[in-house]
């Protein structure tokens, strides 16, 4: 079996980051890491490899500066492999922008199983795993807190207000899924030292055949005009109840038409 996972490589959440002051963008140009929700969909995969009795787990990442330190930690866990797509084309790439260019990689896995978190830490579209599927003509399982594999079927549960639903669906597939589905190992000193020999193969915009007018800001269907400071949070009004309160109560209600 054979398993792609999309991977997102993010500045660390931990630093404050700064913004392009041209495009008003989240720089990139400092240490990746691996997004924390993509962690999940790396361990879920290497489960299943090993649960399929053997398999490969194929890395696909998209990141500025031919950066590799998430993809590491991903390939210190256990994956095979990895595929980067960096290009200075990309900058600016909305969430169709990185579909496309995340399933022209993926074509080159032929994996039988396509795995993504549900949407990124720093980006928080959720729109990805769906418009990857869409392009590869693939049946997809979204928000599964629970991933099964069985004589070509993948088995999940999907998460839901008031629950779970049971989804089956054929092989190939793309399955994204919640955190907590699994919880993410840590990588050993043994896997950290194997994943520095793993190959991570690099490839351009013009290697997976895209256009770079469709990707980046020239492809791009939106444009950051203004990032402006959020306002602070005011102090509420204080009522001292003398025993009409519910009376301004009722009448705030009213004004905000709830009543």
């Amino acid at each position: 079996m054979k398993i792609a996972v999309c991977v997102k490589q993010i500045p660390d959440p931990a630093d404050p980051g700064e913004l392009d002051p041209e495009t008003h963008a989240l720089k990139r140009d400092m240490k990746l890491i691996l997004d924390e929700s993509d962690s999940y969909g790396v361990e879920m995969a290497l489960q299943l490899a090993e649960a399929a009795g053997g398999g490969d787990v194929v890395l696909v990442s998209m990141a500025p500066h031919n950066e590799t330190n998430g993809l590491r930690t991903a390939l210190a866990m256990g994956a095979a492999e990895a595929i980067l797509v960096s290009d200075d084309a990309l900058a600016g790439t909305d969430a169709l922008g990185t579909a496309k260019v995340l399933a022209k990689a993926i074509e080159r896995v032929e994996a039988d199983l396509v795995m993504t978190g549900t949407e990124s830490s720093d980006g928080y579209t959720g729109t990805v795993p769906e418009q990857v599927a869409e392009l590869l003509g693939l049946p997809s399982v979204t928000f599964a807190k629970s991933v099964e594999i069985a004589d070509g079927v993948v088995k999940a549960q999907r998460q839901t207000e008031a629950g779970y639903d049971d989804i089956e669906c054929p092989l190939p597939a793309l399955v994204s899924v919640t955190a907590g589905v699994v919880e993410p190992r840590y990588p050993s000193f043994k896997g950290i030292m194997a994943a520095k020999g793993k190959p991570v193969a690099e490839l351009s915009v013009a290697d997976l055949g895209i256009d770079a007018g469709s990707v980046g800001w020239a492809g791009a269907g939106q444009a950051i005009v203004d990032v402006a400071t959020a306002p602070e949070r005011e102090a509420g009004e204080v009522v001292e109840d003398d025993g009409t309160g519910y009376e301004r109560i009722v009448a705030y209600l009213e004004q905000l038409k709830v009543l």
